[in-house]
Order: C-alpha cells, then sequence, then structure tokens
C-alpha cells in the first residue's frame, strides 16, 4: 500500500476531522482508531477477549478487533499480506518464522525493559541489537507421565532421570520396567516380542522441538553456530544423540515404531493419551488438549539430564508490531500493553501460557493444581539452561525436507551420520 507523503496526510486527516465534526452535529472529537490484533489459538482468544476489553477500556479511543486464524493459514496470509503491505497492526510471532520476517523490514522495533523478562524469549527476537516484539509468553518442553501404569507396574519415577549415549542411566532402566509385551515380558527378557507390546516405556519419535533438539544440546552439541548462523548439528556430539534417540526405538524396543508415530501421520499422542505410553516428552501448551481426554492421572517431572546436564527447548512468542501500521503509535501502545503485568497475569492465571513477564508463573501453576496437574517441573526446567529453537533464515522453507529426512533416520533406514550431514547440507543451502 503506497503511503502519502507526511505533508499530504496531514491536511487529509484535518480534512476528514472537519467533515467529521460537521457531520455529526458539531460532536467533535477525533475518530477512534481501530486495530487488528491477529492469533492463531482460539482458546487463547477467549484470554485475549478480556485482554482488549480491559485495554479498551483504559484507552477509550482504540478499538481493537481480534482476527483469529487456524496456524497454516495464518502464515499464509500474513506473508501475503506483508508483501502487500496490509498486515495486521499486531500479531503474533514465533521464533523460526522471525528472522524471514525481520530481515524483510515488516517488523517495527520495540521498546521495552527486555531486563523483565525471561531472556530466552528475548534473544528469540533481536536482531542487530534491536528487540522486535514485545515479549509475551514461553512453552516448555518437559516429560508427561501416566501415573496409573507407573503404579500398575509397582515403578517409582526416579527424582532425576538421566541418559547416556551407551544406554546407562536411568532414563532406559525405567523406561525397560514400564515396556510390556502381551506375554507379560520387558525389553532384554527372553522371550520378548518387540512386535507385540502392550505398552511403551517412553516416546521417541521425529519431533524436533520436544525429541532429537533436547537430546543435542544435552550432550553438548549446536543446533546452529549462532543467531542467524549456520546449522551443526552434524558434529559428533549431536550424532552421539541423534544415535540415543532411534536407539529408544530400534534397539532398546521402548518406543513404539517410527511406522507409527513418524509425521505427519503419526499417532504418537493419541497413544499417550489410550494410556499405551508411559512417559512423553511434551510442550506444556500441550496439555489443555492431553489432560482432559486422559482416563489417568497425568504427572509431569523434568527431563531427563545427559552427559552434558539438562537444556531444554523453550519457545517464546512475541507480540510483532507491523511497520507499515496505519496507526503506528496506537499499535505500539498495544503491543507495550500486552507486555506488562495486568494482561500478562490475566492470560498466567486463565492457564493458558507461561507469562514471559518475570515473576508470574505461580497463576499459571495455580490453575493447572486445581485440575490436579502439578507444572512446576516446567517452571523450574526454564530456569535452568534453555534454548530456542534454531533462529535463521530459511527453516521455515528446510523444515518439511528436514523430516522427510529424520523419518528415514527413524525407520532406520539412514545412519543418524548419513541423515545429519545430509539434513545440515539443505539447511544451511537455504540460509541467506
Amino acid at each position: 500500500m503506497m503511503k502519502n507523503p507526511p505533508i499530504r496526510c496531514a491536511l487529509l486527516a484535518a480534512a476528514l476531522l472537519a467533515l467529521t465534526a460537521c457531520g455529526s452535529g458539531g460532536g467533535g472529537g477525533a475518530e477512534k482508531v481501530t486495530l487488528t490484533y491477529r492469533l492463531w489459538d482460539d482458546q487463547q482468544k477467549a484470554g485475549y477477549e478480556k485482554v482488549m476489553a480491559a485495554f479498551e477500556k483504559a484507552n477509550p479511543g482504540i478499538d481493537v478487533e481480534i482476527e483469529l486464524l487456524p496456524y497454516d493459514q495464518y502464515w499464509t496470509k500474513l506473508t501475503a499480506d506483508a508483501v502487500a503491505g496490509t498486515a495486521p497492526d499486531v500479531f503474533w510471532m514465533t521464533p523460526t518464522q522471525f528472522p524471514e520476517y525481520v530481515t524483510k523490514g515488516v517488523l517495527a522495533p520495540v521498546q521495552v525493559d527486555t531486563a523483565k523478562y525471561h531472556q530466552t524469549v528475548v534473544g528469540s527476537f533481536t536482531y542487530e541489537g534491536k528487540l522486535y516484539g514485545v515479549p509475551k509468553d514461553w512453552g516448555i518442553v518437559g516429560l508427561l507421565y501416566n501415573k496409573d501404569l507407573f503404579k500398575q507396574a509397582g515403578v517409582e519415577m526416579p527424582d532425576k532421570l538421566t541418559w547416556a549415549a551407551d544406554g546407562s542411566g536411568t532414563l532406559l532402566d525405567t523406561a525397560r520396567k514400564l515396556t510390556v509385551d502381551e506375554a507379560g515380558k520387558h525389553p532384554g527378557e527372553a522371550g520378548f516380542d518387540a512386535a507385540k507390546v502392550k505398552t511403551y516405556g517412553f516416546a521417541s519419535w521425529n519431533h524436533y522441538q520436544t525429541q532429537w533438539m533436547n537430546w543435542v544440546a544435552s550432550n553438548g552439541g549446536k543446533l546452529v553456530d549462532k543467531p542467524f548462523g549456520k546449522y551443526t548439528f552434524n558434529d559428533p556430539a549431536s550424532v552421539q544423540a541423534l544415535q540415543f534417540g532411534v536407539d529408544l526405538v530400534n534397539k532398546h524396543h521402548v518406543s513404539p515404531p517410527a511406522t507409527q508415530t513418524n509425521p505427519p501421520t503419526g499417532k504418537v499422542t493419541d497413544m499417550f493419551k489410550a494410556g499405551k505410553i508411559a512417559m512423553f516428552p511434551a510442550n506444556n501448551a500441550l496439555l489443555p488438549f492431553v489432560a482432559p481426554e486422559a482416563s489417568f492421572e497425568v504427572g509431569v517431572a523434568l527431563m531427563p539430564e545427559g552427559p552434558a546436564g539438562r537444556a531444554v527447548n523453550l519457545n517464546g512468542l512475541a507480540e510483532a508490531v507491523s511497520a507499515k501500521s496505519d496507526h503506528p503509535e496506537e499499535a505500539m501502545k498495544l503491543a507495550q500493553y500486552l507486555g506488562t503485568q495486568e494482561p500478562q497475569k490475566m492470560m498466567a492465571d486463565g492457564g493458558y501460557v507461561f507469562p514471559a513477564l518475570n515473576g508470574l508463573s505461580q497463576g499459571y501453576v495455580d490453575y493447572w493444581k486445581a485440575k490436579n496437574v502439578d507444572v512446576t517441573p516446567f517452571a523450574e526446567e526454564a530456569e535452568g539452561t534453555t534454548f530456542p529453537l534454531p533462529i535463521t533464515t530459511g527453516f521455515t522453507g528446510f523444515e518439511t525436507k528436514l523430516n522427510q529426512i529424520f523419518n528415514e533416520m527413524y525407520l532406520g533406514k539412514l545412519s543418524p551420520k548419513a541423515a545429519a550431514d545430509q539434513a545440515v547440507a539443505e539447511g544451511n543451502a537455504t540460509v541467506k
């Protein structure tokens, strides 16, 4: 959309105001500004309706229209809108999409006190020393588990789950005890039938956010060499970690075969909800879709520690402001408001998200405690070593190819080294 020169804009605005005043019987006053706020989560939309009502009450000259789009449509339309210069005034942004938009000048820089927010979220939306999104929230990977299966097996969740590439540690030991075939045999016992498993102890599958990226980081490997840099997860530590994830499936038989779990048609979440998997790494954002449907008591534990300690993916969102908003001051006012205590506490207390603003997690914890789910392990992990998804250009285009390559790896058709080398080469070809 072509913008009028500033002087013409001022004259046009003055003329419109004059016409408005005449046409309204001398009522005077400026017209209300209407901002568009775009999101993709229908559950959070309910919370944001309350948030926007509070904002409008404090800012009577501004109306906010909430626009909900399904996730895939969200990005397709946002890309088209960005090209046309008609993007919504304020909208959600993710770390993996951020590089594409910020390097093309779509996002306006924002001014907030970054020290007040989770630093992984702040870092996820920083480009050339500037912040391009008000930190909104974060989700983190933790270990959901089926308390009923643990009780039935007479197994206690260890105080600390650990793993190493050679199979030592409490994770594999615990998973073996919880994996049982139709004859009641466990992996490693004589007569165990890996083709007739009744319940699996663990879910290891091709899901980068909740699975192999955490193994890589916990083994001392690196996903990228730096923000907006190159992929490096074919180094020895990363390959060793990938091998561990695959071994849980194909060597140790404590996880379902990749034929049942590989994306995009895998059924691993359904298997967990159906009581066929005991331990299931998942982002806390999955809780509203799992806990109400589970026929068992859901527990939450810390992710396992690897040889380099525990490193967990923390995926934050930001409130982005369009650099071409027709109402830049009002749009910035809304984005900055959304980063303050009142709205972030409302979203936390409603059980929607962990807020990016420090010191407000308890509301989210209390919400889920009332539903008999203790989410404090998620909050504890967020205070430790966390990392974002790869922040570099091209990831969104590379993602499909990455999943195709790693599907072959989990099926045992490609070695972890070959898969990592191929994926890194493909990925780095997309980095601009």
